[in-house]
């Protein structure tokens, strides 16, 4: 690894702050994620949503990055189906995991209050059926009575605080070997300004036309991968909006960074065709015309066929415990297709 890039990755940790709450955020991670330590149990960490960029340390302005989170928010649920801890790390505007399915402000057009000695809230009769099946699959999740929840939902807003997050998730998984997997979904800015070119309070327009040098923002995949935590199953997005290009940007990333897998998508069809892409092979996943009228979302094929690669690694990894162990933790939970 070049001392130069090292370096880089440093720099950008010294002179950038972390989010306000950073010591709670990560004590909570850490929290979660020692509770898999020791067991058999596969956990993924998701990433989800865009990153902002501040234009001003007193922000009111920013550029944004491109995501509602809806394959991120879409995959928790899937890889919860599987049986995995999902470490959910999300842009705090974006979509989440199961109360994505209600439109905002939907949700308390289902409910109703029940006056009298014994009040209460209540759904409408109505509504039951689209309600119940959501709340029971995050009741599942949470494993409300149990006190090991297998959902933790972090959230972030700007680039630095999502950077911060996303290392201390990393690492924090970094015990349970090869049964981690990274699903880095979110929608990560190239550029940012660095804290000492930015003005401390909001950017007028009197001052003119306002012009921005933007500043590339350190590859942190690699350390991602070399340093805090290298013996996770790592998979990258890679969206473009020419196709031609895709594959070509997808095996460049694979040399660069050496990881597993990319996932390309192209901006106008990827709520239905994605590639997989590793160093010597690429697989097409289509939705079929079928599967679109039924409503199948492509998360769950994707998040098929992550478990089937992600068991061949763990039964590769020097890390594994025993061939028992990889055997034991592959399967449902519950059947996927029963959610709305």
């Amino acid at each position: 690894m070049a001392s130069n890039e090292t370096e880089q990755w440093d720099a950008f940790f010294c002179a950038t702050k972390p989010p306000a709450d950073y010591d709670e955020q990560k004590r909570r991670i850490d929290e979660f994620c020692s509770a898999f330590s020791d067991t058999n149990e596969r956990v993924v960490l998701i990433t989800s949503g865009g990153t902002a960029v501040p234009l001003e340390h007193n922000t009111v302005r920013f550029v944004d990055n491109f995501s509602a989170g809806t394959r991120g928010s879409a995959s928790a649920e899937y890889f919860l189906d599987q049986g995995y801890a999902v470490l959910f790390l999300f842009r705090s505007t974006s979509l989440q995991p199961f109360v994505r399915r209600f439109k905002p402000g939907e949700l308390l057009s289902y409910l109703q209050f029940a006056s009298g000695d014994d009040s209460c809230i209540q759904v409408c009769a109505d509504a039951v059926p689209k309600v119940q099946p959501v709340l029971e699959g995050y009741q599942r999740a949470m494993a409300e009575g149990t006190g090991r929840p297998r959902l933790l939902q972090i959230s972030f807003t700007s680039l630095t605080d999502y950077l911060f997050l996303l290392k201390a998730c990393a690492v924090a998984l970094r015990p349970l070997g090869s049964r981690a997997l990274l699903y880095l979904a979110a929608a990560v800015s190239d550029f940012y300004i660095p804290p000492e070119n930015m003005p401390e309070h909001k950017i007028h327009s009197d001052a003119g036309p306002l012009q921005l040098r933007l500043h590339l923002v350190p590859k942190m995949l690699k350390p991602l991968i070399c340093c805090w935590n290298p013996t996770a199953y790592v998979v990258s997005f890679k969206l473009e909006t020419d196709e031609n290009i895709l594959l070509d940007k997808a095996r460049r990333a694979l040399a660069t960074y050496k990881h597993k897998l990319v996932i390309g998508n192209e901006l106008h069809s990827r709520k239905h065709r994605v590639v997989f892409v590793t160093s010597d092979d690429h697989e097409v996943i289509n939705l079929t015309p079928e599967q679109v009228a039924a409503g199948v979302e492509i998360e769950q094929i994707i998040v098929e066929k992550l478990v089937k690669r992600h068991t061949e690694h763990m039964r590769n990894s020097p890390t594994r415990r025993s061939s028992s162990e990889v055997s034991m933790t592959v399967g449902s939970v519950s059947d996927s297709s029963s959610l709305p």
